[in-house]
């Protein structure tokens, strides 16, 4: 005997409505996410549909709304680029649950650098998607109003700085949370702080350094700014920043890391100069409560500006979905950074003073 001999059918749009003495217009709009059906009808119609196993023809959803289900990211693939590491990936995690949740996929269009524009054009071109999330934005960044002209939904993971375009984003507060973090070194006593930010023309690490440099001013003190380094958020990057740094006749007391993963770089240059975090050097850390790199467990081992990059994930997902269904919720989404205490940091080591 076949085993699925006895299986029931599966339910057609038509016969959920009836079930639920609703019409099937209703019951579509509901369960592709319309914002004029009430969050209680549409709790209702969602609850129904799974207990009695109804899965929407998606290719006919298609034909019937002209939409595709889809959602595009492009990666460009690059020697330099912030977007290709865990924090994309994280980011892609959290946008991906909200997709699966209202019925889309997502197609990841990997190009070289110089190909993003035509990747972009394509996209428009072959009616694959129905909207694009936009990564690593830089200061006036151009992919902005060629999407704009092209026509296409989207939304900014970020800002870009100098942009006079209208546009949708969802971005940390970079400025406010490292002034914080800059604020809170000084506070113990720390005066020359080495900042080891990202690549400099990414609009994140703009923002970064412009918290570390009003925090200093607030002070009425000037960075040194042999201290301030930029590049691709790495671990060898870390290691390698921190170790020259820490080689100099008038090393730092403290490390401002724009990166948990270049973090682990900078605790293995001060280990390899048996140097103890929180007591002889003093480290923070932006931490984006990254999956696979934890801040420690019951307690933290970072002092860190923790900001979920999943939960960004989620925001732009679900703000993109919001203008592609023609709703009118938030368009521009600013998430605040928390300061965490951990094990990292601790007052600037007092200078040891020469015999008379």
């Amino acid at each position: 005997m076949h085993p699925n001999r006895f299986e029931k059918p599966a339910m057609n749009l038509k016969q959920l409505s009836e079930l639920l003495s609703l019409s099937q217009t209703t019951v579509s709009r509901a369960l592709n996410g319309y914002p004029e059906v009430s969050e209680a009808t549409r709790i209702r119609i969602q609850a129904a549909a799974q207990v009695h196993g109804y899965a929407p023809n998606m290719r006919a959803r298609s034909l019937a709304t002209g939409r595709t289900q889809a959602i595009g990211h492009v990666i460009p693939v690059s020697a330099k680029h912030e977007m290709v590491n865990p924090v994309f990936a994280d980011f892609v995690a959290g946008a991906g649950e909200i997709y699966s949740k209202n019925g889309h996929d997502m197609l990841l269009s990997v190009v070289t650098d110089d190909q993003e524009e035509a990747a972009y054009r394509a996209f428009k071109a072959k009616r694959n998607v129905d909207g694009i999330i936009l990564h690593g934005p830089r200061r006036g960044d151009p992919r902005i109003p060629l999407l704009n002209q092209i026509g296409l939904p989207f939304v900014v993971h970020g800002r870009s700085s100098d942009s006079t375009e209208d546009y949708a984003w969802v971005d940390v507060n970079n400025t406010q949370a490292f002034e914080r973090a800059t604020r809170f070194l000084l506070d113990l006593g720390h005066r020359r702080i080495a900042l080891i930010n990202g690549l400099a023309h990414m609009d994140f690490a703009i923002r970064r350094q412009c918290g570390f440099d009003a925090a200093h001013a607030d002070r009425g003190l000037t960075p040194d700014p042999t201290l301030m380094l930029s590049g691709e958020m790495t671990e060898t990057y870390g290691f390698e920043a921190a170790r020259s740094l820490l080689a100099r006749p008038d090393p730092p007391t403290a490390f401002l890391v724009s990166s948990m993963i270049t973090t682990i770089g900078v605790r293995r240059a001060a280990e390899e100069r048996r140097l103890t975090l929180g007591r002889d050097i003093s480290v923070i850390t932006h931490d984006d409560e990254l999956s696979y790199f934890r801040n420690g467990a019951e307690v933290a081992l970072y002092t860190a500006t923790r900001s979920s990059v999943r939960q960004a994930g989620r925001r732009a997902a679900e703000v993109l979905l919001d203008i592609i269904r023609g709703g009118t919720g938030p368009r521009q989404v600013l998430l605040e950074a928390e300061l965490t205490l951990g094990q990292s940091t601790g007052p600037a080591p007092t200078p040891v003073r020469g015999r008379s």
